[in-house]
């Protein structure tokens, strides 16, 4: 192990309480957000990959019902978990025909299936957000703790030479470089996934209509 390495771990164990309990939060926010970000890439891409998939069988096959039972195959898709949707109310409009406009009860269960999965993909990325915007704060909150202890020493020590300076300046600078190394991946998370899911709740309402016309044109 390098003198370099030795010397971090020197200061982290010699750190205040404070400043370590600032380095704990922020480890567990790193924590937490990688686990998010590992989490959330794979089902994002599951989404989009089998929602792909969906739409060309979709456009290949000409029946809702064949439609429905090719769908079994991308159960992890979007696109495909609203057309299901679709295609079960369409059935319940089968059953009790008349009670409502059929158009607009189809319509409102490709709605409400949307916003369920619009919020299952949006689901704990917010707390990137929040990573993000409050890491670099408390690792900033640590930093200024560890100067202000420095300066506690000098003034114990009465004197202002480098040893005496030195490990409290370090231990305030890990606690900078902690809460960068936290917000900086969550950030990055954050928009990646804004941007993939606002891809799909747009695929969601183009197709929206594409879904409820074959559904009724089934029906009929």
């Amino acid at each position: 192990m390098s003198d370099s390495q030795i010397g971090i771990i020197d200061l982290l164990f010699q750190a205040g309480p404070v400043v370590l309990f600032v380095l704990v939060v922020l480890l567990l926010f790193s924590v937490g957000s990688w686990a998010i970000i590992l989490y959330k890439f794979g089902a994002v891409r599951s989404s989009m990959n089998e929602s792909k998939a969906f739409l060309d069988c979709f456009f290949e096959s000409g029946s809702a019902d064949r439609i429905f039972s090719e769908s079994e195959k991308f159960r992890n898709g979007s696109l495909s978990k609203v057309f299901r949707a679709a295609y079960i109310e369409n059935r319940a409009v089968a059953a009790s025909p008349g009670a409502v406009d059929d158009r607009l009860r189809i319509a409102r269960a490709v709605k409400r299936e949307a916003n369920l999965e619009a919020k299952r993909l949006s689901s704990l990325v917010p707390f990137l957000a929040t990573v993000g915007n409050t890491a670099p704060f408390i690792g900033l909150f640590g930093t200024v703790w560890g100067i202000m202890s420095a300066f506690q020493n000098i003034g114990l020590v009465q004197s202002a030479s480098l040893a005496v300076v030195a490990p409290g300046i370090s231990e305030a600078l890990v606690a900078t470089a902690a809460g960068l190394a936290a917000a900086i991946p969550a950030v990055m998370g954050y928009n990646y996934f804004s941007q993939q899911i606002g891809i799909i709740e747009r695929d969601l309402e183009e197709f929206a209509p594409e879904f409820v016309a074959v559904c009724l044109h089934n029906q009929s």
